[in-house]
This record gives structure tokens, C-alpha cells and sequence, in this order.
């Protein structure tokens, strides 16, 4: 008998500002670590954690690695599914032409859903 494997959903969620601690960078180094093991996963940007898509940083100064420019790589790691938080982009005042990698923009109740249909939640 054939077994059938069943795929679960596993999602992300990056709640940290880029450069306000270690946070942030974890969750990107996780993210690229399960993107290079061919996990399936997604992730949702949520909260001041919208900040970490922004194409324009400048860390230069505060000599820390690009969050953006590293968020731009994801493609080569074959994620495909990035959300964000509508409000929160809202909120900052951030366009989705202003973020490194295509996202889809989720409301609060569609937030609920992603995080209520998960199957393993990882939030930084």
C-alpha cells in the first residue's frame, strides 16, 4: 500500500524591526537556512517587522548587513509565499512597490486564517 504524505504548512512570522536587536536576523538567517534544506514554508511580516522589506536601508553606517538586501535573495532559495501586514504597511507608510520581494498583502482576518491553518509557527 502507497503511504500518502500529507503536506504540512509551516509559517514564519518576523515581528522585529531590522536593526533594533537580534531578532530580525535570526529569523532571516532561519529563513534562509530552511530555504537552503528545501523546507516548505511562508512567511508573515508583521508589526515594525514590515520595516525589514524596505528596498531602500542604509546600514552601512551602524556596520551591519543589509536586512533588505538579504530578504532580496530569497528567491534563490525558492520561497515563494511572503505576506505582509496591510495595516502595518499602512501604518509606516510603505507601498508594496517599496519592498525587496514580491508580498501579498493579508488583512487581520486573513492574518488569523494563515496563522490558525498553520501547522508549525516559528515567530521571531
Amino acid at each position: 500500500m502507497a503511504e500518502t504524505r500529507v503536506r504540512k504548512r509551516h509559517v514564519l512570522v518576523m515581528r522585529h524591526s531590522p536593526y533594533g536587536g537580534a531578532l530580525a536576523r535570526a529569523a532571516i538567517d532561519m529563513a534562509m537556512a530552511m530555504g537552503a534544506f528545501e523546507q516548505d514554508f511562508e512567511l508573515l511580516f508583521m508589526g515594525t517587522g514590515v520595516l525589514q522589506l524596505l528596498d531602500d536601508q542604509d546600514s552601512h553606517q551602524i556596520g551591519l548587513r543589509n536586512a533588505g538586501r538579504l530578504l532580496s535573495s530569497l528567491p534563490l532559495y525558492d520561497v515563494e509565499r511572503v505576506f505582509v501586514d496591510a495595516d502595518a504597511l499602512q501604518h509606516h507608510g510603505i507601498g508594496l512597490s517599496d519592498l525587496v520581494v514580491p508580498a501579498e498583502p493579508l488583512d487581520a482576518a486573513a492574518i488569523r486564517d494563515l496563522l490558525g491553518s498553520a501547522d508549525h509557527l516559528v515567530s521571531y
